[in-house]
């Protein structure tokens, strides 16, 4: 029998190095021999289905929009709502925990709680905003991108919030000052609009964008910067939203993949690996969710 690495069986079967050995860690994989710290893994080795999958026809995006209108409690909507949100607002600095975050959500409220003392009015304000753009996204995933969505998604994201009330800040509305991201200068608010306009239809042009495609609009949405603040969370929430209207399997960038996530933003033009491992891990996670709740995933993209 011939046996070949993890690394080609990753390859072959187009998904992570990490899956394969806790495939194989979990005797699910006909023939695959631990040699030493190595897995040896018979070449002509079978994927495993994934565990519990639904027969079903329901897309991930059906299922989240029935949840949501029925307002069902425990399920994949409830799951990305808090997931989504919480990772997102954390990336940008908000100090909620993930189980203050879940009991908003839950609640709507906050209240007088011993376990909200210290918390920024301002992360409690975008975080209930975000449980809304989440909601917006879902329910017009099947449009294509606009100029008007995603200052819409701005909008909702930021209203209510100290920014809002500042004049210089545009809530809504293109950027009126410079800035920079992690220390790099950033389109000049005069050039906002034209980019934007070049940036969407560039990517609506392309007949069936792949997950690549998504990685490129994303970085160079992330590059102009258009927004005085809010623009990595807005960036995400159009990847998520994109990855429902194909049919890929979405992603959350979380704690770990933080650091990795912003190297691939950076190193984009040189290696765009570093970015699409980095978001094909994200998949590994988010398909251990569609798993639990048996729900078809997509495609990789």
């Amino acid at each position: 029998m011939d046996f070949v690495s993890v690394e080609e069986i990753a390859k072959k079967w187009q998904i992570s190095e990490r899956s394969v050995r806790n495939y194989c860690a979990n005797n699910r994989i006909d023939g695959a021999i631990l040699d030493g710290k190595t897995w040896l893994i018979p070449a002509d080795a079978k994927k495993p289905e994934r565990i519990n999958q639904k027969d079903s026809t329901s897309t991930l995006l059906e299922i989240l929009r029935q949840e949501n209108k029925l307002s069902l409690r425990g399920g994949i909507y409830h799951k990305v709502q808090i997931e989504l949100t919480y990772n997102s607002n954390h990336i940008e600095g908000s100090r909620l925990t993930e189980d203050q975050t879940r009991y908003i959500f839950e609640t709507n409220t906050v209240g007088f709680l011993q376990k909200f003392k210290g918390v920024r009015a301002d992360d409690v304000v975008e975080t209930a905003n975000h449980f809304r753009c989440v909601d917006y996204i879902i329910d017009n995933a099947n449009r294509q991108i606009s100029e008007h969505m995603i200052k819409s998604l701005h909008l909702l994201l930021k209203n209510g919030t100290s920014d809002s009330r500042e004049d210089w800040f545009n809530v809504g509305e293109y950027k009126k000052l410079p800035n920079e991201v992690g220390g790099m200068r950033t389109t000049l608010p005069e050039e906002v609009a034209g980019e934007m306009a070049k940036l969407i239809s560039g990517y609506r042009a392309k007949k069936s964008p792949r997950l690549r495609d998504l990685l490129d609009f994303h970085q160079q949405f992330e590059l102009i910067h258009p927004f005085q603040d809010g623009n990595g969370r807005v960036g995400r929430l159009i990847l998520f939203k994109e990855c429902l209207r194909l049919n890929i399997i979405p992603f959350i960038i979380d704690e770990d993949l933080k650091m990795f996530y912003y190297r691939g933003l950076r190193e984009w033009w040189k290696e765009p690996g570093f970015l699409m491992e980095t978001c094909k891990v994200g998949q590994d996670k988010f398909l251990t969710y569609l798993d639990y709740f048996q729900i078809k995933p997509g495609e990789r993209g």
